[in-house]
């Protein structure tokens, strides 16, 4: 068989390859096998017969995995993993025939994305190359996302290529040198004081504090006190004068969370900094005042509370001059591969967890279909949950938590009953994916197929396939 496997495949077979792979062993029982594997799997290939050869093929073409053998002439193939690791993040497979505990942890620690054994599972192999190159590709896509957003954003920790996500960052960038106040909605967990220290960062105030404040959390005397400051003996306990935050934020940003949560007599207070820039630590009759920006934020519905008398409408207009609603992540899910990686990025290093952690297309897949009420808070908890009890560079279904892999192995056809609990898009979205699968399984994974009884283009049927994360393998079987 040809040392450049993809020449023996058409053009357009080529050009839908699910990778290139380059195998690395000196046995040529051993790459005839592995290379016919790969070729019945649609994936390009390469072999070489040593470290060297091996070496100047990776520098020659671009791969997407390597699978190496340990023991080869002229060095081990232990060396060509660290020349590898010096040069590229590529995933790395290491094989043996004589592995050894030692052997597995040299290659583990090396940066060998797994260890196998001979004679190998074909299964178990195909499984762990594809979740190797998917966790890549996302992480390379993750990367570039990064790179792109900080050239025209500089926003960091903010990762989003829907186009909801894109929206939100234009509107950040057009509207963060403004001096005006901003209110920030969406449910919690949707990352709304990222959203808050972006503008601030991005402001002419970026160098000065950013102060934020949980308006919800704290009884009104204490959230006056905290806000505001106040003099000796202005309340039991008192014994010294105390600055407020306001102070603090001067020149700054002060970040209002939970503001729907304020009392009324509170919401006067802070609609009089707000016209006057103006304020009274308690207990004293002396003015001060303060130039400061107030992003505030919200969870509730503040209209309906101002309908309720429970929010004053003289402050919801003082603080609806810019408004951002952000997007769950339910209606942003090809977010979450980016989101995970950038998670798993963090726990990993956090933890001290060497290679970074993973997840496999069946880990991804539980992702993708889950409802996440938690939104990005709860997706983030749920990687470092993974992370902390990982034992591999792999995470599969059975580290989520029950929850979020219970939904989608329990998976159904969505239910309309009651549509006002759940968003359309939400709705649409998960009846287009079962459309898709419950075709493929009628064609037996046969994506031409599928498109033609769909009357659409095969392109735009593998854009919906790779969009909501669809196993055709495991459909094909």
């Amino acid at each position: 068989m040809s040392p450049v496997a993809t020449e023996l495949l058409p053009p357009a077979a080529a050009s839908a390859l699910e990778g290139r792979i380059l195998i690395v062993d000196d046995e040529e029982a051993v790459r005839e096998s592995l290379q016919t594997l790969f070729l019945m799997e649609n994936f390009g290939v390469e072999v070489a017969v040593d470290g060297a050869q091996g070496w100047d093929r990776f520098q020659a073409a671009c791969y997407d995995l390597v699978l190496v053998d340990v023991a080869l002439p002229g060095g081990s193939g232990l060396n060509l993993l660290r020349r590898l690791r010096e040069v590229s993040s590529v995933p790395v497979i290491m094989i043996s025939a004589f592995a050894t505990v030692e052997m597995a942890v040299q290659a583990m620690q090396g940066g060998a994305q797994t260890f196998l054994q001979k004679p190998w599972n074909n299964e178990k192999l195909l499984a762990d190359v594809r979740g190797a190159i998917a966790a890549a590709h996302v992480q390379q896509e993750n990367e570039q996302l990064k790179r792109a957003f900080k050239q025209r954003y500089n926003f960091e920790n903010i990762i989003g290529k829907s186009e909801a996500m894109l929206r939100v960052f234009d509107w950040v960038a057009q509207v963060a040198p403004s001096r005006s106040t901003v209110l920030l909605q969406g449910e919690s967990g949707t990352g709304k004081e990222l959203i808050a220290k972006a503008l601030h960062a991005h402001s002419a105030r970026g160098e000065f504090p950013f102060v934020p404040v949980n308006s919800g959390s704290m009884a009104t005397d204490l959230l006056e006190s905290t806000l505001f400051g106040h003099v000796r003996g202005a309340f039991t306990g008192a014994i010294a004068p105390k600055k407020g935050l306001f102070e603090a934020a001067d020149h700054g940003t002060i970040f209002l969370d939970e503001i729907g949560n304020m009392s009324i007599e509170t919401q006067a207070k802070i609609l009089r900094v707000l016209q006057d820039r103006r304020f009274m630590r308690l207990g004293s009759n002396e003015e001060l005042q303060v130039d400061v920006r107030v992003i505030a934020a919200t969870n509730v519905d503040l209209q309906a509370l101002v309908a309720e008398g429970k929010f004053r409408d003289d402050l919801y207009y003082r603080l609806n001059v810019l408004a951002l609603t952000l997007p769950p992540l339910r209606e942003r899910r090809e977010d979450i591969p980016a989101l995970s990686e950038f998670f798993l990025a963090k726990y990993s290093a956090e933890n001290r967890c060497e290679p970074v952690r993973h997840l496999t297309p069946e880990a991804l897949r539980c992702l993708m279909e889950y409802a996440w009420p938690g939104h990005v808070r709860e997706l983030e908890n749920a990687v470092e949950r993974a992370v902390v009890l990982s034992h591999g560079p792999m995470i599969g279904p059975d580290l989520l938590p029950e929850g979020v892999r219970g939904e989608s192995l329990g998976r159904d056809w969505p239910s309309t009953a009651d549509p006002a609990s759940r968003s359309l898009p939400a709705v649409v979205d998960e009846f287009e994916r079962r459309l898709i699968v419950d075709m493929l399984e009628q064609t037996h994974g046969r994506q031409t197929e599928a498109a033609e009884r769909f009357q659409i283009p095969v392109s735009t049927l593998n854009q919906k396939i790779k969009r909501f994360g669809i196993d055709v393998k495991k459909i094909g079987r």
